[in-house]
């Protein structure tokens, strides 16, 4: 007899567990019913039956011992603990396999984020603060350029941040946008005041450090008609107002200024 046959199933009886657990009468009923559809006499066209009616009477022998059914008993369960081991290696190798292919993935997407990091790293940098209504720039944007103005100033020493240009020209108004253009050797800004009256005031002023002033210009400026009186705010410094006329020749104005300055503090 083949000890690789489950003789439970032979006889239509469920397997490993459950058919230990069953008992001679349940083994008696099943064996019997196979038999009427089984026998030789009842499948006369089938020249296997004589062949199949000896296995399942060899089955019912052996499920009826019980030192041979004991040891089925214990040679389905080695069985079933081989098949449940070697799921487990198959299971456990498929981990493997993924858990590699996932590390793969994850590395793959760091140096392509690494990649996108230098790239952002290198492209220019332009320090905002405050809500613009977008690239400052502009009728494009739909901002009056006589509300904006062109500050500029010499990249040494302590220099000039975002919030420290908005502390210096919230003085004459309501600052709605600074934005910073930094360059190696000459710091520059685009200053956007909430009123014209505002941008007229910074206009000329000397504002920031004596040793780094800043060069404050219109981007347009104000036409002469339509220019209000404005009342600059109070100074201590004796620089308090420049002397010049016409914005292009405000910056030698702003420098003439410095040096008389200086040589009076001698």
């Amino acid at each position: 007899m083949d000890v690789d046959v489950d003789h439970y199933k032979v006889l239509g009886l469920p397997s490993s567990e459950e058919g230990s657990k069953l008992i001679e009468n349940d083994i008696k009923k099943a064996y019997r019913a196979k038999a009427l559809v089984s026998h030789p006499d009842k499948r006369l066209d089938d020249p296997d039956s004589p062949a199949n009616f000896q296995s399942l009477m060899s089955s019912y022998k052996i499920l009826k011992d019980e030192k041979a059914r004991k040891l089925l008993d214990d040679l389905l369960r080695v069985k079933k603990d081989q098949q449940r081991r070697h799921l487990e290696r198959d299971s456990k190798r498929q981990r493997m396999r993924i858990s590699r292919k996932l590390k793969e993935e994850i590395e793959r997407i760091r140096k392509e984020h690494a990649k996108k990091g230098a790239a952002t790293d290198s492209a220019p940098k332009r320090e905002t603060v405050g809500v613009g209504n977008g690239n400052v720039g502009g009728a494009k944007m739909g901002l009056d350029e006589e509300k904006m103005l062109k500050v500029s100033w010499e990249n040494v020493g302590e220099g000039y941040t975002a919030e420290r240009l908005r502390g210096l020209f919230s003085v004459f108004g309501e600052v709605e946008d600074i934005v910073i253009r930094g360059k190696k050797k000459r710091g520059s800004a685009l200053v956007v005041m909430a009123t014209k009256d505002a941008a007229v005031a910074a206009t000329g002023t000397l504002l920031g450090d004596l040793s780094n002033p800043l060069l404050v210009i219109p981007l347009k400026p104000v036409s002469v008609t339509d220019a209000p009186p404005v009342q600059r705010p109070e100074e201590p410094d004796r620089l308090n107002h420049l002397v010049g006329v016409g914005y292009q020749s405000f910056e030698d104005s702003v420098l003439q200024k410095l040096k008389k300055a200086g040589q009076k503090q001698k």
